[in-house]
């Protein structure tokens, strides 16, 4: 087992020891020097740390040959007042003080730091009494706070980056952050920025107390780190405007998002290997930075929506890995990629290197971002390809390239099976979901994670679309029932791809739970009322401005995951593996599966309806969610299907 690296003396724990030489207050000096060792009324805490700090002292006196020295940083001022009695012998003050072992002259030496005033001792030890004097006291705190300064000048060093945690933190919150991978100081701070306000969240066993208690440490020696800890910390999430996030990383050729990186001037693409003619270029873009951005416009859902749509972001982050690839690791502009180039960068993205890899949930704005989450999957990386495809044959269209270097790359076998045959929940499992959320309604967070699941499931759309949709895109409208009556149901006006709008069917129980929502917080019940007109569906009410702001589709997306890997700790096998890879996209494919297929005893949904539930232009992509066993059963409807006008 590695041995633990020796803790470390720092300027805090000699300006308390000063601070205690001096009278001043116990409680108000470790609070203002050591409050990161914990808190004061912990007396088990900090009398541990003033007898390992005296024992640091004393250790470090012997290792310069001054025992007396380390004898006198530890003697009580207090003793020594103005009606002090006669001193002692120098046999005696070396019995009181445990200097029987140490030579004459130690003694004589820590004897006189103690008696300034008492005369010197005799060769043979034979020092006589005598009276103090009333500025004894003083003269000795005098002595000890000039050994505390000699200590300090020789023990002291400055933290570094590299140093590891357990050097400069107490030994148990230490503890915690090596084992949630926070070994070094470094990678505190990297960690700390990369996740914002509450990075503490993530490490069991620090909470918000510890966690301010390492950041005022932290913010005390950052000159001499040279490691910064950004103002985004300290201030809640919801408080950071888009610009103070946009800032935590800057603009660099480097490893950063699309939107920050920076073209080196030599491979910006001006002069790229395939470009075409200027006079033959119909896009108003100068380098291939540009020319990505050009492309990506085209993909915008609508006139002035500033808000990327999924496809958008799909096609970004594939343009993105590719432009970042080609510059850092191929040295190459994007417009000077030849085959080969496409090829090597399919064996790229296959197996990335650990530095381009990190977890989904970072978000662009943290330095903890990665273009990848590791090696793509076949299905994954036929996705891309199609999509590099889609970009050159664009700029190729555009008269800005003359090639398409990924037209001759062949494309991983498309799998066959049912639609997202691996990505759905069964029955059962939903059920365990469903189950397990009623346990969170005491909350509003708790309700807002329910009413998130059970649209998404009940509903079929996707996350862009339930993050977008507002209360006055529900229409409640009349049909006619099974038995021939009339009942009333609600639809959800919703805006898909390509700006196409459809209307889904949402079960009146969910509208209900959103009305009883509303009321709790001061709105209307019915959800249909004015005055509730643009309050989205997934509206957070738990912040203090007086209309509700929608809940974002990252934060959405990263509750569910959140909620799904503690509610695959409640189940064994392959439920708890299910579980633990789904995600928010997975309620989608849920849907379309249980839809077709219908509970046991319940009849299954029409085709035509879960297609338009889920915005498929195509019924073929709706029908991949039915199971093999199904097809044969159901592929004389879809003949008949096709041949109806539509």
């Amino acid at each position: 087992m590695k041995k633990p690296p020796p803790r470390k003396l720092h300027r805090g724990h000699f300006a308390f020891m000063r601070a205690l030489a001096q009278g001043l207050d116990e409680r108000a000096s470790w609070d203002r020097y050591l409050r990161l060792e914990g808190e004061h009324t912990d007396l088990r805490t900090v009398r541990r740390t003033i007898a390992w700090i005296r024992d640091q002292f004393a250790a470090a006196a012997r290792r310069e040959q001054k025992p007396g020295t380390a004898r006198l940083i530890l003697l009580d001022p207090d003793r020594f007042t103005a009606a002090a009695p006669a001193l002692p012998t120098l046999a005696e003050f070396a019995a009181a003080q445990g200097l029987e072992d140490f030579s004459e002259a130690e003694q004589i030496e820590a004897y006189e730091a103690a008696y300034p005033a008492g005369g010197g001792a005799g060769q043979g030890g034979s020092k006589s009494g005598g009276s103090a004097r009333p500025s004894r006291r003083a003269r000795v705190i005098d002595h000890q706070l000039e050994a505390l300064r000699w200590l300090e000048g020789l023990v002291v060093q400055d933290p570094r980056p590299s140093d590891s945690v357990a050097a400069w933190l107490h030994p148990t919150l230490a503890a915690r952050l090596e084992r949630a991978g926070l070994p070094t100081l470094v990678a505190l701070v990297e960690r700390i920025n990369g996740i914002g306000a509450r990075w503490w969240a993530q490490v069991p066993g620090v909470g918000e107390r510890k966690a301010a208690r390492i950041l005022d440490w932290l913010h005390a020696n950052e000159a001499v780190l040279g490691l910064r800890v950004g103002v985004h910390v300290v201030m809640p999430r919801a408080q950071l405007t888009p610009t103070a996030l946009a800032s935590v990383v800057p603009a660099a050729t480097a490893l950063v998002p699309y939107e920050k990186f920076q073209l080196p001037a030599e491979l910006d693409g001006r002069e790229g290997h395939y470009r075409a003619p200027q006079a033959q270029c119909r896009v108003l873009a100068v380098n291939d930075h540009e020319a990505i951005g050009a492309w990506l416009a085209v993909q915008r859902p609508g006139e002035g929506n500033r808000e990327l749509s999924s496809t958008q972001r799909s096609y970004r982050k594939e343009a993105e890995r590719l432009l970042l690839w080609s510059i850092l690791e191929r040295k190459k502009a994007l417009s000077s990629l030849s085959g080969e180039d496409a090829s090597a960068y399919c064996g790229f993205i296959a197996d990335p290197p650990s530095s381009w890899c990190g977890p989904r949930h970072h978000q662009r704005w943290s330095p903890m971002w990665r273009p990848l989450e590791g090696p793509l999957t076949p299905a994954a990386l036929r996705q891309s390809l199609v999509i590099l495809r889609s970009l050159f044959a664009f700029l190729v269209s555009q008269g800005y390239v003359v090639g398409n270097p990924f037209a001759a790359v062949a494309l991983p076998p498309n799998p066959q099976g049912p639609l997202g045959a691996n990505r759905t929940l069964s029955f059962a499992q939903w059920d365990h979901l469903d189950a397990l959320l009623q346990e969170h309604v005491d909350t509003e967070a708790g309700r807002r994670l329910r009413r998130g699941m059970r649209w998404l499931y009940a509903t079929g759309l996707r996350l862009a679309e339930i993050t977008s949709v507002q209360c006055d895109d529900l229409e409640q409208v009349e049909h006619e029932a099974a038995d021939g009556t009339t009942a009333t149901g609600w639809l959800l006006s919703v805006r898909g791809k390509g700006g196409r709008i459809r209307q889904v069917p949402v079960p009146g129980q969910l509208v209900e739970e959103l009305g009883d929502e509303l009321a709790r917080h001061g709105f209307e019940r019915q959800v249909g009322a004015i005055s509730n007109q643009g309050i989205p569906v997934m509206a957070r009410f738990d912040t203090p401005l007086e209309r509700p702001v929608g809940w974002s589709a990252s934060g959405l997306y990263q509750a569910i995951k959140a909620f799904l890997g503690q509610a695959a700790t409640r189940v064994d096998g392959m439920d708890a593996r299910q579980l633990r890879r789904a995600s928010t996209h997975w309620l989608r494919h849920t849907h379309g599966s249980h839809a077709l297929r219908g509970r046991e005893g319940q009849t299954p949904v029409p085709i035509r309806v879960v297609q338009n539930n889920l915005g498929h232009a195509s019924l073929e992509t709706t029908s991949m969610y039915l199971t093999p066993e199904r097809d044969e059963g159901t592929k004389a409807m879809r003949e008949d299907w096709h041949k109806r006008p539509t």
